[in-house]
């Protein structure tokens, strides 16, 4: 059964005018191409192909609008807590205007959006925290907006590699001056592998906690 029973999908916008009602809560969810994201997005929420997977990078081209928890009328944006699925980036095999168009869009995402609680920046754990993954982190840091790493396909690394991996994360980020209001672990979504804890960091973001 999923964690979250009423989770649907509301809307995808290829312009900012597009974007879902700036009412209630909701977390971002942005990473690399090929990091996992789709997956990761289906394993926490507990539904198969809530988010599409695709064996093709950059088949998200829109900022999807996910519902995850009503508001207590059942209907107001107000109360609504969300996830919203950015375009992946860095590996996406499409044009330079495309690339150009989503690193608009989510610019005007981020400086638009009064409802973002918090983003998941989703990580390949071998590839470890990249360029893109920093800006994103940095657009949360200048919202004042709390962040959490997944590091992805753990289940791809020996255990201690992977623990090796998840300081190292936890170092590069105490290095760059983002202390506390970043959170690392690991995750797998093939062996479902830290789920439980991500859904944790996600419902505090949601409820302001």
């Amino acid at each position: 059964m999923s964690h979250y029973p009423d989770a649907d999908y509301l809307t995808g916008a290829y312009q900012p005018g597009q974007f879902y009602a700036d009412q209630g809560a909701e977390v971002a969810f942005a990473g690399r191409s090929n990091a996992g994201k789709s997956s990761a997005i289906n394993v926490i929420v507990n539904r198969t192909n809530f988010a599409r997977v695709s064996k093709s990078p950059g088949r998200t081209q829109l900022i999807n609008f996910f519902l995850l928890r009503k508001a207590a009328d059942g209907a107001s944006a107000a109360g609504q807590q969300r996830i919203v699925d950015l375009p992946g980036y860095g590996f996406a095999k499409v044009t330079q205007s495309m690339q150009q168009h989503w690193q608009q869009l989510m610019g005007a995402y981020f400086e638009s959006r009064r409802s973002l609680a918090g983003l998941f920046v989703i990580v390949d754990i071998r590839r470890g925290i990249g360029d893109y993954d920093r800006q994103m982190l940095a657009w949360a840091a200048q919202l004042g907006c709390p962040a959490h790493v997944l590091l992805t396909k753990a289940d791809k690394l020996k255990r201690g590699a992977a623990k090796a991996a998840l300081l190292q994360a936890q170092k590069t980020l105490q290095q760059e001056g983002y202390g506390d209001a970043v959170s690392v672990q690991l995750f797998s979504a093939l062996k479902r592998a830290g789920a439980d804890d991500a859904r944790t960091v996600l419902d505090a973001m949601l409820n302001g906690a």
